[in-house]
């Protein structure tokens, strides 16, 4: 998580200044994270079941996108994307809004990962759909579940901002309010269309990784220590590696998510674009 959140300065150090507002978003994690540098990470919120990416994943494969020619060779992100630009249609699917009534900034995407797979059986049982079909509105089907996971996406963020914006909490301080999105999904136009939109009704500038590194763990883990290297000086390379206990799983030093929920923040929702 750390190494993604920074990956983005790798590309425009002196531009995207901490602290910041990172939201990460791939195929295993969705988190919302105060970023102040190397080591010094606040999380705000995280999915409490599946990931963005892993969503899509499944998804396509239930749609059997993977039998069309052009997605064969696609991961299930992209041919959604894709697909989406093909809709005549694009509210012809409505999901319902996850967490609605949770005042806070975690995700679910378990329901619309659900609702998605009932609406293709419900599309399949009335057109007949051959087993190695494919649904004939896969277009208006996919820029639904885009324009449900931006939206989504979009009301745990913006609820983020408004904590991190509060008088009484300021955090980021004397630092131009900043959004980065990172992880494999900020490839994603759509959706990071719809995360600057946001951004910008807030005075909040937006950044994401260029496409060629957001899903290079090589290089984002090069780039974090090169990051710790400019923090700590040459003494970071001098460890007792003895002492160092290697563990499966790292979390948080520090989270704000209680902090968040009592907070209990009602926001006026910005919607996706259309």
């Amino acid at each position: 998580m750390e190494a993604h959140a920074l990956q983005a300065r790798m590309e425009q150090p002196a531009t995207i200044s901490f602290p910041f507002l990172c939201l990460l978003v791939s195929g295993g994690h969705c988190q919302l994270v105060m970023v102040r540098g190397p080591g010094r990470l606040s999380l705000l919120g995280q999915t409490l079941d599946d990931a963005p990416g892993e969503a899509f994943d499944k998804i396509a494969r239930r749609l059997r996108l993977h039998v069309l020619p052009q997605y064969r060779l696609w991961n299930g992100g992209r041919a959604i994307e894709h697909a989406a630009r093909l809709a005549s249609q694009p509210l012809a699917y409505e999901f319902p809004l996850p967490l609605a009534q949770q005042r806070n900034c975690h995700f679910s995407f378990a329901g619309i990962k659900n609702n998605s797979f009932r609406a293709i059986r419900a599309r399949e049982r009335m057109e007949e759909t051959p087993p190695d079909g494919v649904i004939s509105n896969y277009g208006d089907f996919c820029a639904g579940l885009l324009r449900a996971c931006s939206r989504h996406l979009m009301h745990r963020t913006q609820r983020a901002l408004e904590y991190c914006l509060q008088p009484n909490v300021q955090l980021f301080g004397d630092a131009p309010p900043t959004l980065v999105v990172s992880g494999g999904v900020a490839n994603n136009d759509a959706i990071y269309a719809n995360m600057e939109h946001l951004a910008k009704q807030y005075n909040c500038r937006s950044f994401r990784p260029a496409k060629r590194y957001c899903s290079d763990n090589g290089v984002m883990i090069a780039w974090h220590g090169v990051e710790q290297l400019l923090q700590a000086g040459e003494s970071c390379l001098r460890f007792d590696y003895d002492s160092i206990d290697v563990q499966g799983s790292a979390g948080f030093a520090n989270s704000l998510e209680a902090d968040v929920n009592a907070a209990h923040i009602k926001c006026k929702w910005v919607q996706p674009l259309d």
